[in-house]
């Protein structure tokens, strides 16, 4: 369901013909989904992104002419308020990290279930983000293997701002981030747009990225 309480409006982005319409059909059953269209690569999805202003894409990263990577870019440079949720077969550190880094709020491989994607496309409509189990291990394994040789900048986050990146790394909402640490959710917001500021993200993504990269998830 998008902000506005009316069906989630997502474009589906894949090269491979029976996935997406496998896709397109799993969306559809969905109560809270509104399929608005489906593209055969990443320009094709620039294009019907700009005519049909979904509210989240559904894309691959490895297609024809245009990448899911470059399209994510394109996309959230022209379209800031159209998110994307990535699901494809790749899961290496070096897709995962180049997808976040394009501005994806989230990452899913094809392993998903039905409900793991629609969770992915809510979280994603309501500005938050989901990655696959596998993609978070790869993250933790990115940042140790950087631990050491890369030390985190002086981004000046307070200790309560550490705790709630470490939360949003975990997965968890503003609202369940405001019950674990009884503070009010319009609290949590502020310390979310503060960690946006200090570390250079985008968004949550972008900022668990940020947490996993530097080694501030332990």
């Amino acid at each position: 369901m998008s902000p506005t309480g009316e069906p989630t409006r997502v474009l589906v982005a894949d090269d491979q013909r029976a996935v997406r319409e496998g896709l397109v059909t799993i969306l559809s059953t969905l109560a809270d989904v509104a399929v608005v269209g489906s593209a055969a690569d990443g320009a094709e999805a620039l294009e019907l992104a700009r005519e049909l202003r979904p509210d989240v894409v559904l894309m691959d990263l490895r297609m024809p002419r245009m990448d899911g990577v470059e399209a994510t870019t394109a996309l959230r440079a022209s379209q800031p308020e159209t998110q994307v949720v990535v699901l494809t077969t790749y899961a290496d550190d070096k897709s995962v990290l180049a997808a976040l880094g394009a501005g994806a709020a989230g990452y899913l491989t094809k392993d998903a279930g039905r409900e793991d994607i629609a969770r992915a496309i809510a979280a994603a409509a309501s500005g938050q983000s989901v990655l696959d189990r596998s993609v978070q291990s790869v993250l933790v394994d990115a940042a140790r293997a950087h631990a050491g040789g890369t030390a985190p900048p002086d981004t000046g986050l307070t200790e309560r701002e550490l705790e709630v990146l470490r939360l949003m790394a975990e997965g968890h909402s503003n609202a369940e981030i405001g019950a674990l640490l009884y503070i009010g959710e319009a609290t949590v917001k502020t310390h979310v747009n503060r960690i946006f500021a200090k570390t250079g993200s985008r968004d949550r993504a972008q900022a668990v990225a940020f947490a996993h990269r530097y080694g501030l998830t332990a």
